[in-house]
């Protein structure tokens, strides 16, 4: 795969959600749904981001796919149309075939099986069409919701990475996650 993108921007679509991409219009949706402390308590975004913060992370969503680098979609609810979150190959690797996978939900969709539909739309793109081996993803000590999210999307847990990032005034351990292209699809 080159260091550019040679596909169509895809749409993705499940029983229960389309995912689109971004668009800066979807700017105060977006704002609502990472205004709630716990969509953002454990990540590498903001707590309480500003209006400013949340254009700035909506511009490089709307922008990583044209720049080769990534790809981001909102999540709608089918049903009513409702932006409810969004989810992103936060990085491509091109040479190594390789993503990190991120998301944010509304939680009024929590436990409900919203996100790991989202995530294995996303994953069955990035094998079929981004034609990636490996998809990465992490998460902090703590966020056993998303570690289900991740497990039951068929993402195995390799190990713990050790005050891998800075970020929030602290050092934070990364639990690694990964699927390849190769696990079944509840590997």
């Amino acid at each position: 795969m080159t260091s550019r993108l040679t596909i169509d921007y895809p749409t993705l679509a499940t029983d229960r959600l389309r995912l689109r991409a971004p668009h800066m219009e979807d700017g105060d949706a977006f704002h609502a749904i990472l205004s709630v402390p716990d969509v953002s308590r454990f990540s590498n975004l903001p707590d309480a981001p500003t209006r400013k913060q949340t254009e700035r992370t909506l511009k490089w969503m709307c922008e990583v796919f044209a720049k080769g680098k990534g790809c981001a979609w909102m999540i709608e609810d089918r049903a009513s149309g409702k932006l409810i979150g969004a989810v992103r190959f936060n990085r491509i690797e091109h040479d190594a075939r390789c993503a990190q996978i991120g998301y944010e939900l509304d939680p009024a969709f929590w436990g409900k099986g919203y996100m790991r539909e989202a995530v294995e739309a996303v994953v069955a793109c990035g094998f079929a069409q981004f034609a990636l081996n490996r998809i990465e993803a992490w998460t902090l000590p703590g966020n056993a919701a998303s570690d289900r999210v991740l497990e039951k999307a068929g993402f195995q847990y390799e190990g713990t990475l050790r005050q891998k990032a800075w970020f929030k005034g602290a050092f934070h351990d990364f639990r690694m996650f990964s699927r390849l292209v190769g696990d079944g699809p509840n590997a």
